[in-house]
């Protein structure tokens, strides 16, 4: 059995929270009872599977929502950034930081990712003499999990090479208990033997679905370079609620400030500022005190804007995702909340006319969708769990399908409400999806099987 997960944007504590330890008990009782099913073949007898493949599909650690990257230990302000030199050692150390920081801050979580992987968690009945499962019997059978680690675009400084990082790799490797080697960490399954037979035996492809984001991934540059999104989050939706904090203090509820750690969360990005005056409309209602957040706000959107770095990823004469950006982060520096509260209505019409979220049709021009060789394309990073059939087809007088599904994420999520009535709403929820995987007559001979659910906040 296959199992895969992606985007739990696992955090260290300084922006935003991380998901809660007891989601890590809810997933190992998922993969007790889907170990369990898988058990139960297609001749309709009971025996238990020997093994379990966990895929975890990239963004698993977020070492980018960090205000570690916005304050040095002196309390000064800090000056390295995912742009700059790799392999100068404040930068190894800002990473080796970060990494520690987060694997502390999700000790308990990561503790039930270590028995998994021991074979303490995940356990079945053993068959009895009729082959079917003997429930009376005190023994267990233990399922062994090999874990595996494919990085995406919150996590990108696993794949750097050398010692230094394969020191840092080692702790991630030690603290989930990864089947994987202290090398850099593959970004596509090409980069790993090991994962790419793996899926070939069960007919899938997957990738995290970064490539496709202009925002945050540099398609000249490659995988081992910084991206747009990188400095936006950093240097804007980081950079922002660090400095109405230190600025404002006390003088915002700390429902407001909570609220703005939650910048991160929104979907699309660039909605934040819509999210920003509903938090001041909710939490903020003194009108100095929203000018003074208005005002740190355009500050840190023109400061992210002149930003050398993204200065240098804008391309002359064509329209990028830097112009975009840019259009509407000074568009909206140039407006007051109110005039932006009365625009949010034809936004919201705008985004709702299509599948904003959907990377799906990327899967179409998959070489491993033209050949056929796999029946299954598996992307995240979208945060959005959709299944989309691709095609179907006759094979030796067998229908086969080719179908899409996007692994969904581990983390809050702030969506924009249907009804505006004048202005952007936003219903936050905490969701958790799994896929999984089966080979030969696991599962009574079905092929794969996914599951998404939502916890509200």
């Amino acid at each position: 059995m296959l199992v895969i997960i992606s985007d739990l944007h696992l955090k260290d504590g300084t922006s935003g929270s991380s998901i809660t330890p007891d989601a890590f008990q809810v997933f190992a009782a998922r993969l007790r009872s889907l170990a369990f099913q898988a058990s139960w073949r297609a001749d309709g007898r009971y025996r238990p599977i020997e093994s379990i493949d966990l895929l975890l599909l990239g963004d698993v650690f977020d070492l980018i929502r960090s205000e570690r990257w916005l304050a040095a230990p002196s309390g000064e302000e800090e000056t390295i950034r995912p742009w700059d030199d790799h392999q100068s050692p404040a930068f190894i150390r800002k990473i080796s930081d970060i990494t520690s920081a987060i694997l502390e801050y999700n000790r308990e979580g990561f503790e039930t990712l270590r028995r998994i992987s021991g074979g303490e968690e995940i356990y079945i009945p053993p068959a009895a003499a009729n082959s079917e499962p003997d429930r009376d019997s005190s023994e267990r059978v233990n399922i062994a999990v090999r874990i595996h680690y494919i990085i995406g675009n919150h996590d990108w400084f696993f794949h750097l090479p050398g010692a230094e990082y394969d020191q840092i790799r080692g702790q991630v490797i030690n603290g989930l208990g990864l089947a994987s080697p202290t090398g850099p960490f593959p970004h596509t399954p090409e980069e790993s033997p090991q994962i790419s037979d793996l899926l070939r035996r069960y007919s899938v492809f997957c990738r995290h679905g970064d490539q496709f984001d202009p925002l945050n991934f540099n398609r000249e540059a490659g995988r081992d370079f910084s991206s747009v999104g990188d400095a936006m989050t950093i240097d804007l939706l980081t950079r922002f609620p660090y400095e109405v904090r230190h600025r404002l203090g006390s003088d915002v509820p700390l429902s407001f400030s909570e609220g703005l750690k939650e910048l991160s969360n929104v979907r699309p990005a660039l909605v934040t500022p819509m999210w920003v005056n509903n938090l001041i409309v909710h939490h903020a209602e003194d009108p100095d005190k929203a000018e003074m957040i208005k005002q740190i706000w355009d500050e840190a959107a023109k400061r992210f804007i002149q930003l050398p770095f993204v200065r240098q990823q804008d391309k002359s004469f064509a329209f990028d995702s830097v112009d975009a950006l840019e259009t509407a982060l000074l568009f909206a520096r140039g407006l007051s909340f109110s005039t932006i509260e009365r625009l949010a209505g034809w936004v919201n019409l705008k985004l709702r006319s299509g599948n904003r979220f959907s990377i799906a049709e990327r899967a179409l021009v998959e070489p491993v969708f033209k050949d056929r060789s796999a029946q299954y394309i598996v992307y995240g990073h979208t945060h959005f769990h959709e299944i989309i059939p691709l095609d179907c087809y006759m094979q030796e007088d067998k229908l086969q399908n080719q179908i899409y599904i996007n692994a969904g994420t581990w983390h809050s999520y702030h969506d924009i409400t249907l009804q505006t009535q004048g202005r952007l709403k936003f219903v936050g929820m905490n969701v958790m999806t799994y896929l999984a995987f089966f080979l030969g007559d696991e599962r009574r001979g079905r092929r794969y099987e996914a599951w998404s659910g939502s916890l509200s906040q």
